[in-house]
């Protein structure tokens, strides 16, 4: 066995051992306070490595292949979803594009941070009208100053009033379409940033999510992270959230079936076990197929991301698939709990709602399918005509 193997099952097992022993008991109540991990709770990611996984290792990273980063993700995300949210956030979700097209100075100054846990940062893209048609968005970053003022909206911000930093997607310039595209870093705290009401959403309930505006917001030029006109770049990156995105998707299915495997042959009907019957063996059975399926196609695609970044192609048939299996597997998982499944308690219900915004989140599945599409013929297609 290879030490990178070694390594990977290590840290494998210690996020498994972490996530039950420490954050599993907090998230039942982090999803009826609708409340995120405290400070405290996000640091201690931090100390443990977990934050910087997939960073390099001269910002405090551990400089490890991405697929670590999911395993991590994956242990996590099967128990305490807030809490994988915020591994997520660090090692796949903005801070990534970050690390690949930030100046070094821009590194030096921001992922340090990110990875001890001090800070998180949030990516906005999505506005009122913006949502699958990003390069729709009206959020404008004009020149003044020296620097940059902002104006504009973004909806469903995860993290949205909450983190630290946002990397806000915005028109540098007046080039239509995504030619005039690119991604300035705002502060917390600057003036003219303000947030809407938290969003009082189905699931994603230790996730906060709001609106964040943005009223004559100066920012300094070297906060531009990414210059118009490299749209193509920011969403290249993306694919490594897509990918983080799918781990999420895919440790809900896991754990749905974990359970369901369990309660199956401890819950007796009619005389003996409920896996005694053949509809349920017939039901558990395409639990495993789905969840299994999903998995491979997510490992490679993400077998591409260890070297560089992912095929577009690959991360959209795993985010597709991961995506719909979730929701899927969970509904499945609570028609075998039976009643028990539709009540709290079993956490069954809590896992149905949690997938069903994995599946909106970073690109719906009918958009992975026009991608998928897009990608495999090499040709676009004008939704716009």
């Amino acid at each position: 066995m290879s030490a990178s193997v070694d390594e990977h099952q290590e840290i494998r097992a210690l996020a498994a051992r972490v996530a039950a022993e420490v954050y599993a008991p907090m998230a039942e109540q982090l999803d009826v306070d609708r409340t995120p991990i405290s400070l405290e709770q996000r640091k201690r990611l931090g100390d443990l490595g977990f934050l910087g996984i997939a960073h390099p290792e001269r910002f405090g990273g551990s400089g490890a292949p991405l697929s670590q980063a999911l395993a991590v993700i994956e242990e996590f995300g099967r128990v305490c979803r807030p809490a994988a949210f915020q591994i997520f956030e660090a090692n796949t979700g903005p801070a990534q594009v970050i690390n690949h097209l930030a100046t070094e100075e821009q590194r030096e100054r921001w992922l340090p941070a990110i990875i001890s846990g001090d800070r998180t940062m949030a990516v906005a893209i999505s506005e009122p009208d913006a949502g699958s048609a990003a390069t729709d968005m009206r959020t404008t970053a004009k020149p003044m100053n020296g620097g940059y003022v902002i104006n504009g909206g973004k909806r469903w911000i995860s993290n949205g009033g909450e983190a630290d930093q946002y990397l806000v997607y915005c028109r540098l310039s007046d080039a239509p379409g995504s030619k005039g595209i690119g991604a300035v870093l705002v502060e917390k705290g600057m003036p003219g940033l303000s947030f809407g009401a938290p969003e009082r959403l189905m699931g994603f309930r230790g996730i906060p999510s709001a609106d964040v505006i943005f009223d004559n917001v100066q920012v300094p030029k070297e906060n531009v992270v990414v210059p118009a006109g490299d749209f193509g770049k920011l969403f290249g990156v993306f694919s490594i959230e897509r990918l983080g995105n799918s781990t999420m998707s895919l440790a809900i299915g896991q754990e749905a079936l974990n359970r369901t495997m369990r309660y199956v042959e401890e819950r007796e009907q009619f005389g003996k076990p409920l896996i005694e019957f053949q509809s349920v063996q017939v039901i558990l059975a395409d639990m495993v197929l789905q969840v299994e399926a999903a998995r491979l196609l997510l490992q490679r695609a993400a077998a591409g991301a260890d070297t560089g970044l992912p095929d577009p192609l690959q991360v959209s048939l795993a985010k597709c698939t991961a995506n719909e299996m979730a929701k899927r597997v969970t509904d499945l998982a609570m028609q075998l709990h039976g009643g028990n499944g539709y009540t709290e308690e079993y956490g069954i219900e809590r896992l149905h709602r949690d997938a069903h915004g994995w599946a909106i989140a970073g690109g719906t599945p009918t958009m992975q399918r026009i991608r998928i599409v897009t990608e495999l013929l090499g040709r676009r297609f004008d939704q716009r005509r």
